[in-house]
């Protein structure tokens, strides 16, 4: 089958298209026949070494497709081997495209609890773009920052998945959103998608900004910080509010004065990927509410997967960068 195997870790040329051997047929497990697969930051990660995947190697975690057994339209939920519990996932817990061959190919073998109907409504590149993002947003926002409606939620970064996924979620719950970007026209375009405005996070007084767009300036009840910007996310939080941590691209580490942070009856909160729960809810929650589809920045055909890596690497996007595997 074609795919796009990585031989070395590195930069995007690192990506080349190339016939590798289709997946074996294993109890439990799942062929699905690709034809649609999303890019993650993830996969950036995967590509550079970070995840020491084997070489050579297929990355990619999300897809759409069909199981080659059933005919079944499926999408492939990445998140492998959770365990049974919903606090955190088990010890064998990893993501599609870290030690096991990804989405970046024709076929794919995933547990067979992993292909998941395609939702309803949602065109091959907006199933493709969903899972990761969906699955991760979604336990973020409800599983672990219990979002109501009503309650105001900031999002720090407005164009990446993650981002455009909140927004959708959150104003659909009845939530009111902010955002936070360093260029106008990616807030412009999340107020398209429901979010109410936005602040320049590269400004020296954006916290107080922020602030001052939530009633009476009394702070946020949920921050979605998936850049690592602790700090100033708790910051932003009104007493007794709530921030969901779910990654570092801005910083590795973090400081935080001890005294305010119990004093103001704050919650930091972890959170990675999601459960076989957690995508049954978001599947439910996508059937209960009118959600915006997934937002697609742009296509590149599967040959091309390292000039879609350079894209999503440049921050020019907004939304997510698909595969098509015509």
């Amino acid at each position: 089958m074609r795919a796009v195997v990585m031989t070395s870790y590195g930069s995007p040329p690192v990506l080349q298209p190339a016939d590798v051997p289709s997946p074996p047929e294993r109890a439990g497990w799942v062929t699905v026949r690709l034809a649609a697969s999303a890019l993650n930051w993830h996969d950036v990660l995967v590509r550079q070494g970070r995840y020491r995947s084997p070489l050579p190697h297929v990355p990619g975690a999300d897809g759409a497709g069909v199981r080659v057994d059933t005919n079944e339209a499926v999408v492939v939920l990445p998140s492998l081997f959770w365990g049974g519990g919903d606090a955190a996932p088990g010890t064998g817990w990893e993501i599609l495209g870290d030690h096991h061959p990804g989405t970046y190919a024709e076929l794919v073998s995933v547990p067979a609890e992993c292909a998941v109907p395609r939702p309803r409504g949602l065109s091959l590149a907006e199933a493709a773009a969903l899972p990761l993002v969906g699955v991760t947003t979604f336990r973020a926002l409800f599983s672990r920052g219990r979002l109501r409606s009503g309650e105001s939620l900031l999002v720090l970064g407005a164009s990446g998945g993650v981002a455009t996924t909140a927004v959708s979620l959150a104003t659909a719950t009845g939530a009111r959103v902010i955002v936070t970007s360093g260029a106008r026209h990616k807030i412009d375009a999340a107020r398209d998608l429901g979010a109410t405005d936005g602040v320049d996070h590269s400004a020296a007084d954006w916290v107080e900004a922020a602030r001052a767009l939530t009633p009476g300036g009394a702070g946020f009840d949920l921050v979605l910080d998936s850049v690592g910007r602790w700090e100033e996310s708790v910051r932003c939080l009104a007493p007794g509010g709530r921030c969901v941590v779910l990654g570092a691209n801005a910083a590795q580490r973090a400081s935080l004065p001890i005294r305010p942070f119990y004093f103001g009856q704050y919650e930091l909160i972890g959170t990675t990927m999601g459960s076989l729960r957690d995508m049954a809810g978001l599947l439910r929650f996508l059937d209960d509410h009118k959600v915006a589809p997934p937002v697609i920045d742009r296509t590149f055909p599967l040959a091309e997967a390292a000039l879609a890596h350079e894209r999503l690497e440049a921050g020019a996007a907004f939304g997510k960068i698909v595969l098509t595997h015509d």
